[in-house]
């Protein structure tokens, strides 16, 4: 949710290795087709040089280097950019794995040619696991009984307009999916004003459940149980954090405050502390208001909003 921590920058520099060393391969293969040939003693004792194939398969190299390093520049949102980026790399892989198994290759050549086709996929499949350990993926494209599941964990409970969600018709729940990630977006907003702004927008949509998930997801993110359940109690708060609740409050009631509050952060924190709290503020309104459309919302009076 926050800046990019040491553990996601490894995850970059993972996935964009691979798609250098693609994008590089792939372009001598391309446009220096015999240069290529002659460079590799394990390429020649497959046969005589063709440099229609070679071409071909170096524009397989070029895709896939153009999509991990679309990927590589925001892993967490563009994982599938990466899956499919190293789908054939791995394929790839796999062929030579299955050639020394059927003894169609000999182990020489494959461990001469290993780094260069291991490799690459494999350091892929590595910072995707990163990824998917540390649940830092956007939900958009997990698999929907997955996805649901992860739900019921986090929100139990609470989660029953995702399931109707997905069994809608015309691709309802990765519509949603799509949308989910505006609503936690924070790269500069400090954790405490971003989550006070959140949960003083969600209260203001009386919505027990819905206030209690992002009570949780502030815990999550490192912002004291005590601060979070003062807010939820709608307690006197420490001053910016405060004045963030305020904010969110004032946004959900479309109130003339909402620019005085807004200016006086932005003041303080910049433009783009504001306009992130201001969009969760507008977007975590939607969960609330979708659960009261069908009938599933449970007031905040009726909810023990502690944690």
């Amino acid at each position: 949710m926050g800046k990019p921590d040491a553990l996601d920058r490894l995850v970059q520099i993972l996935i964009a290795l691979s798609a250098l060393f693609s994008l590089v391969n792939g372009g001598v293969m391309v446009f220096s087709p015999q240069d290529w040939y002659q460079l590799l003693p394990t390429v020649q004792a497959t046969g005589a040089f063709n440099q229609h194939f070679v071409r071909d398969i170096g524009l397989a190299y070029m895709t896939s280097g153009i999509m991990l390093g679309y990927a590589a520049c925001f892993p967490s949102g563009r994982w599938l950019a990466a899956l499919a980026g190293a789908l054939w790399l791995t394929l790839h892989g796999a062929f030579h794995i299955w050639e020394l198994m059927t003894g169609t290759g000999t182990a020489h050549v494959f461990w001469m040619d290993a780094p260069g086709v291991l490799g690459p996929p494999l350091t892929v499949w590595i910072a995707l696991g990163i990824l998917m350990a540390r649940q830092r993926i956007a939900p958009a494209g997990v698999p929907k009984s997955m996805f649901l599941r992860v739900i019921d964990r986090l929100s139990p409970g609470e989660s029953a307009y995702f399931h109707e969600v997905a069994g809608a018709p015309g691709h309802a729940l990765e519509k949603l999916e799509h949308f989910m990630p505006a609503t936690m977006h924070r790269h500069a907003a400090p954790a405490d004003l971003f989550h006070m702004t959140r949960l003083g927008a969600t209260l203001i949509e009386d919505c027990g459940a819905c206030a209690l998930t992002a009570a949780r997801v502030a815990v999550s993110d490192g912002v004291p149980r005590t601060v979070v359940n003062a807010a939820l109690a709608s307690k006197p708060l420490d001053g910016d954090r405060q004045a963030a609740f305020d904010f969110g409050q004032a946004i959900a009631r479309q109130s003339p405050d909402a620019a005085s509050l807004g200016g006086a952060i932005e003041a303080k924190y910049g433009r783009t502390v504001r306009l992130e709290l201001a969009m969760t503020a507008a977007t975590v309104r939607a969960y609330p208001g979708m659960k009261r459309g069908l009938g599933l919302t449970t007031s905040c009076s009726l909810t023990k909003l502690e944690l």
